[in-house]
């Protein structure tokens, strides 16, 4: 067969182990010929592609980011967008296309599927763990271990001066990072956008901590998280040109609002996109491989509409219907369960 690859959202450690797990499988046990479309469906639209061999993805298990680039955006947004796709597929004489990628490239492979009837698997892919469907996706795992290593680094720092620490990390809708990471990390309390917070509740607790003799406190905050209202109020929103949030500060305003209430030394830091960046955990290789194998499987046998997915220890097939439209929030039982019960 011959197979399109593209790689849509934000780029997510893991994304070159699916491609080539997939390349390899694909070129070795089926005889297939890939081809991958650079810059997600921009790629597809201007037809811009590079030949993907076991030879060219040599040396890409352990490196991050994706080879083929990537972009946001969807054929959907011009008017022609849809039948310039269909168009490449057919002039490129393409059997099938792999799109690996997170909510928003899975809800376009999905409509194009549904709606124009074309031969497509996923591949889910977010450091945010948020896609409804699978249990995990690939770049979670790495993206918390960048966050609990940062925090174990603050503890010492914030312990040499008696400081309140307040780590920014991602997560746009969901807290699954924050949540993993303050519990790996040891955190005196996590924010999340799933539970709204109260800051004057969020500096009690450091008080009360501070009163026992503990000095030094590590507050991990999820990029999306939102006080009640009439709480604390933060800078008006804005937003890009897909019409998402910009987010990002919210640390910030939280670290003001802790010196002000507490006159406890507090400091900011805000780990970025260098959570997405870098190599993958061993962890994250291997389920990238094993979704990179079982979506060039899918293709051969005809199962469209699918994505692949990790059911307990397993890897499954699933309707892309599945992720469209839907979040995956954290777990209230490992949140409340588990969680903060270690909180001050």
């Amino acid at each position: 067969m011959r197979v399109g690859i593209l790689t849509g959202g934000g780029d997510c450690p893991g994304l070159n182990a699916v491609i080539r797990a997939a390349v390899r499988k694909g070129e070795r046990l089926y005889g297939d010929e890939l081809v991958g479309f650079l810059d997600a469906w921009d790629g597809v639209v201007d037809r811009r592609t590079t030949p993907l061999t076991v030879e060219s993805m040599r040396g890409m298990l352990p490196r991050g980011g994706t080879i083929l680039g990537t972009r946001r955006g969807s054929p959907f947004d011009t008017e022609h967008g849809v039948d310039q796709v269909k168009q490449t597929i057919s002039d490129l004489g393409l059997d099938a296309l792999m799109v690996i990628g997170g909510n928003g490239s899975l809800s376009i492979a999905c409509r194009l599927h549904a709606e124009h009837g074309l031969p497509i698997v996923g591949v889910p892919k977010t450091i945010d763990n948020d896609i409804e469907g699978t249990d995990l996706t690939f770049g979670f795992t790495t993206a918390v271990q960048i966050a609990t290593d940062a925090i174990d680094r603050l503890h010492t720092t914030a312990e040499s001066h008696d400081r309140v620490m307040v780590v920014e990390v991602m997560g746009r809708h969901t807290g699954w990072i924050a949540t993993h990471a303050g519990i790996a990390g040891g955190a005196t309390a996590v924010l999340i956008p799933e539970i709204p917070f109260d800051i004057d509740e969020l500096c009690a607790r450091l008080g009360r901590r501070h009163d026992r003799g503990r000095f030094a406190s590590i507050v991990v905050v999820a990029e999306g998280a939102e006080p009640k209202p009439g709480t604390l109020e933060l800078e008006e929103k804005a937003y890009d040109r897909f019409g998402h949030v910009v987010l990002g500060g919210v640390a910030t305003r939280i670290a003001q609002a802790i010196g002000e209430r507490t006159g406890f030394e507090t400091r900011v830091v805000q780990l970025g996109h260098v959570q997405r960046g870098g190599t993958p955990t061993a962890f994250d290789r291997v389920l990238s491989t094993r979704f990179g194998v079982a979506a060039i499987d899918a293709i051969h046998d005809e199962q469209w509409g699918k994505m692949t997915v990790l059911r307990g220890p397993t890897v499954e097939l699933e309707d892309l219907t599945v992720a469209v439209g839907k979040t995956r929030t954290v777990d209230m039982d490992l949140f409340n369960g588990v969680a903060s019960h270690f909180f001050a």
